[in-house]
C-alpha cells in the first residue's frame, strides 16, 4: 500500500513541474558571411508562454550571458558587435542578425524567466559562418609583414631568373589552391608557383584561385602579370630591385626616427641637468631716476615695465 502511495505522489509532483524543453533553431544551410540570418525559440513541449523567453548571447571577452533585448545591452551589441533585432511576432520568439560576420557567430541560447521549468535554457547554438577574404601573392617564403608589403601585381623578372610565387588568404577553412596561366590550358594545384630559368614564353598573365573545400561557391581569385627582361637588364629595373629600394628606404627612414628620438632625449636630459638661472640675467625693471635709464627730469621711482 505504501508502494503505491509513493507511486502516486511521484507521479504528482512530475506532473506539477513543468517539462517545457527549449531549442534554438537556426538555419539549415551554410551561412556566408554577409548574410542575414534568423533564429527561432521553440518550446518542443507546447506549455510555456513565450512571452517570458528571451534571447541571450555568451560574450567570449566579458566571459558572461547578455540578455539581448535589455538596455544593458543595447550600447554593447550596436557599437562593438552587429545589428540584432528581437521579434515577437504571434507568440514565436525570433531573433535576426543583419549581414552576420565571423566574429558574431554566437553561441545563443534562449531561457525562461518561469522559476517553475526544471530545465528553463536552451543549448547553446553556435552558428559557422564562412568566409575568405581577398586573396595575396608575393614572394615565396616571406613573413607575415613582409607578406602585407610585398604583395605583387606585375612581375618584372631578367631572362634566366628562378621566380617562386606564393598566394595567400585567410578563411574559416583552408582552402585550395589552383594556379593556370591564361591562353594555355594546364593546372597547378598548389598555392605556389616556381618557373625555374624563366624563358620569354613564361611571360604572361597568371591566376590564382583559392577555393572553399565545403562551400563550392566560396572563391576568390587573384591576377598577376609577369614581364620577361633582357638577361642584361638592370638590378634596380626588375621587381626585386624595387622591392630592394623600398627596404633600403624603409631603414633609411627607421634610421632618421630613431636618431631624431635620440637627440631630443639628449637635449632634453641637458636642459633638465641645467643648474638655475643666473640673477644677473634676468630682467629688471628699469626706473626713470636710476643711472640705467634714459636721461629724464622725473622724479618718481615707478617701474616702466
Amino acid at each position: 500500500m505504501r508502494g503505491y502511495i509513493f507511486i502516486t505522489l511521484v507521479a504528482l509532483t512530475f506532473l506539477q513541474t513543468s517539462t517545457a524543453s527549449l531549442e534554438v533553431k537556426g538555419p539549415s544551410e551554410p551561412i556566408l558571411e554577409g548574410q542575414d540570418v534568423t533564429l527561432e525559440c521553440v518550446d518542443t513541449e507546447s506549455v510555456l508562454n513565450m512571452s517570458t523567453v528571451h534571447f541571450e548571447r555568451f560574450s567570449k571577452y566579458m566571459k558572461r550571458w547578455y540578455r539581448l533585448e535589455s538596455d544593458q545591452a543595447y550600447f554593447y551589441r550596436r557599437c562593438f558587435l552587429y545589428d540584432v533585432d528581437v521579434r515577437r511576432e504571434e507568440g514565436r520568439l525570433l531573433l535576426f542578425i543583419a549581414s552576420i560576420q565571423s566574429w558574431s557567430e554566437g553561441p545563443y541560447r534562449c531561457i525562461s524567466e518561469d522559476s517553475s521549468v526544471a530545465d528553463n535554457s536552451s543549448q547553446p547554438l553556435t552558428i559557422p559562418i564562412h568566409y575568405m577574404r581577398e586573396v595575396a601573392v608575393h614572394r615565396a617564403g616571406l613573413g607575415y609583414l613582409q607578406r602585407y608589403f610585398n604583395s605583387v601585381q606585375d612581375l618584372k623578372v631578367r631572362l634566366g631568373d628562378d621566380v617562386e610565387l606564393e598566394c595567400s588568404t585567410s578563411a574559416s577553412e583552408a582552402p585550395e589552391y589552383v594556379w593556370a596561366k591564361e591562353g594555355e590550358d594546364w593546372l597547378l594545384p598548389s598555392n605556389k608557383l616556381k618557373l625555374q630559368k624563366v624563358t620569354e614564353q613564361d611571360g604572361g598573365r597568371y591566376t590564382c584561385s583559392a577555393q572553399s573545400p565545403t562551400v563550392r561557391s566560396l572563391m576568390k581569385k587573384r591576377t598577376i602579370s609577369i614581364t620577361v627582361l633582357p638577361e642584361d637588364a638592370a638590378w634596380y629595373e626588375t621587381t626585386t630591385g624595387r622591392f630592394s629600394l623600398c627596404g633600403v628606404g624603409l631603414a633609411f627612414l627607421v634610421v632618421v626616427v630613431i636618431s631624431l628620438t635620440a637627440y631630443a632625449c639628449h637635449r632634453a636630459k641637458q636642459s633638465k641637468s641645467k643648474g638655475p638661472i643666473d640673477d644677473r640675467s634676468q630682467k629688471k625693471p628699469i626706473y626713470r631716476a636710476s643711472v640705467e635709464s634714459l636721461p629724464s627730469t622725473a622724479s618718481d621711482k615707478q617701474p616702466l615695465v
